[in-house]
């Protein structure tokens, strides 16, 4: 990671996700790339309202408020459009005051490759195959799903993951896909003692408590959770799995194989991160969510089967 970014949490953000281009989108697929460029140009100075993750890139950055000293977040965009047609995001951004300088306007070609330069943690955007790239490249990577829904916890920032596949690699995933649920407890059982190998989103979880540590732990505005469906007596392997690690989660949910909807809604998250798509499509109804194309769950053939 480059040295200026080394005590930053770096989050890079789609202009999709983070402003509402559905207007603009609609052109470029009704009428092609010459008459979206036309309209952009055209409606530079209309500024673009919210998208799906503007509430959390609001929040995160204020976190700078809140910390002394050199910023310790930084939102980059990464964006499909030419610097010219980008206009209109930049000044939507200066219209909501938002403090991003950084950015990589790609001329229509798939902007994930700036991730690793640009020493990002998480990248967030809605085209699903960026994301899988950005994943691919080790990188953590959500495609955010819609919602109506908003935290209700004021400015508090408050972060919810699913565990295998997303926080944990999906080695335990696989035995309860390939084999059921009695083979993947006994083996839950059985290497209890052993900590689960790492997944996308353990180095991004890991950098984000290395904030919240500079806040304390009565009063800091950012919270995590794990929602899992995974209940006793598998949730011992977890538990020292993030003891191995050193990381701290606030509150931990095992539930079981209940639906996580209104579980992630009692908790109020701002974003819910899970590498299977029907459990997104149940949580999004509650709770804005990341879905995270990785593991076992969205390979091809397991996929043609479901």
């Amino acid at each position: 990671m480059p040295a200026v970014y080394s005590r930053k949490l770096v989050i890079a953000i789609s202009s999709r996700a983070l402003f509402d281009m559905s207007d603009s989108h609609h052109v470029y697929e009704q009428e092609g790339l010459e008459a979206y460029s036309h309209y952009q140009i055209a409606h530079e100075n209309d500024v673009l309202a919210p998208g799906d993750a503007f509430n959390i890139v609001k929040k995160l950055l204020r976190l700078n408020q809140l910390l002394e000293g050199e910023p310790r977040v930084e939102v980059i965009l990464l964006s499909r459009n030419s610097a010219d047609t980008g206009l209109r995001v930049f000044n939507s951004i200066e219209h909501y005051g938002l403090t991003i300088s950084r950015a990589a306007f790609c001329g229509g070609e798939s902007p994930y490759r700036y991730v690793t330069p640009f020493g990002c943690h998480l990248f967030l955007s809605t085209d699903a195959d960026d994301v899988r790239n950005a994943l691919n490249n080790g990188i953590a990577a959500a495609t955010l799903i819609a919602s109506s829904q908003k935290s209700e916890h004021g400015d508090q920032l408050r972060f919810a993951f699913d565990g295998d596949a997303v926080l944990f690699s999906d080695e335990s995933e696989r035995v309860f896909k390939q084999k059921g649920l009695e083979a993947f407890t006994e083996k839950e059982k059985a290497e209890a003692h052993n900590p689960l190998m790492g997944g996308p989103f353990k180095q991004f979880l890991a950098a984000l408590q290395g904030l919240q540590k500079e806040f304390g732990e009565d009063a800091s505005p950012i919270r995590t959770a794990l929602v899992t469906a995974r209940s006793a007596p598998a949730h011992e392997r977890v538990i020292r799995t993030l003891r191995d690690w050193d990381i701290r989660i606030d509150e931990s949910l095992f539930l079981g194989g209940l639906e996580k909807g209104a579980f992630l809604k009692a908790y109020g998250a701002d974003v819910f991160f899970d590498d299977q798509q029907s459990h997104c499509e149940s949580a999004r109804s509650h709770v804005a969510t990341g879905h995270v194309p990785h593991g076992i769950a969205n390979e091809p053939l397991l996929q043609s089967r479901e």
